[in-house]
């Protein structure tokens, strides 16, 4: 990856001051912590690992070193499945450097119950597009990530999602706007079903795009709202918001 305390410093001269907002709602009597992030206004990024390829893992890891750059770490969650490593299972780019090539068949588990997708990040918006899409129109990304299933293709629900499944975990996700400009992020705070948490992008938030990032192990660092985000899990990707250090 390109050195990251030279891709710091460029963050840092356009930084701009907002910071993403989080909030509480409630959704068929589920609840969930919602993060939004303006990508006109903010950065978003994704990190793996530090300069000499040691894994971040942990939220605060991850703010320690950008703290040492004048910055520090915002809103972050977890950002797609990943291996014993904590390298990433599917598609990865960070900052112009692919990590892992796109996987486009079905395979065993949540990331190949297709259609998955990916969450491209350009500058100043962010697009989750369905895989075989995704290779078709090839975007520019500056950052992706490749998670599974597709929650929301088209404004339509996965369509293996089913409303009487007994299939509960916490979950997390991610979903865009038509015109990309605003990435909204999901996590329940009790275990649903995928069939629930389809519905709380698709009715709840109005987004015609959504993506799966994973189950049990995720978490969400929402500072506004007290929520560190800490845990024993060492995560893979994260995504989060890039703010200049108060």
């Amino acid at each position: 990856m390109k050195p990251l305390a030279a891709v710091l410093w460029l963050m840092l001269l356009a930084l701009p001051a907002d910071a993403a907002q989080c909030r509480n709602e409630t959704h068929r009597d589920n609840t969930y912590v919602i993060c939004e992030v303006d990508l006109t206004t903010e950065r978003l990024e994704l990190f793996l690992a530090d300069d000499n390829g040691d894994v971040y893992g942990h939220f605060g890891t991850l703010d320690a070193t950008l703290k040492q750059q004048g910055l520090s770490l915002g809103f972050a969650t977890n950002a797609g499945m990943y291996h014993e490593d904590r390298h990433p299972v599917g598609h990865y780019v960070e900052n112009g450097v692919e990590v892992q090539r796109v996987i486009p068949n079905a395979g065993p588990g949540n990331f190949g119950l297709l259609p998955n997708g990916v969450l491209c990040l350009r500058d100043g918006r962010a697009d989750v597009i369905e895989t075989l899409r995704f290779l078709e129109q090839a975007p520019d990304c500056r950052s992706a990530t490749q998670s599974g299933p597709m929650l929301v293709i088209d404004g339509a629900l996965h369509p293996r999602f089913l409303p009487d499944s007994t299939s509960r975990y916490i979950r997390n996700g991610v979903g865009t706007t038509q015109d990309g400009k605003r990435a909204v992020f999901a996590i329940s705070d009790t275990v649903v079903t995928f069939h629930e948490f389809g519905t709380l992008f698709r009715d709840h938030l109005k987004l015609p795009n959504a993506l799966y990032f994973d189950g049990n192990i995720s978490r969400m660092r929402a500072p506004d709202l007290g929520r560190s985000g800490t845990g024993f899990t060492t995560l893979g990707p994260i995504i989060g918001v890039v703010e200049t250090a108060q």
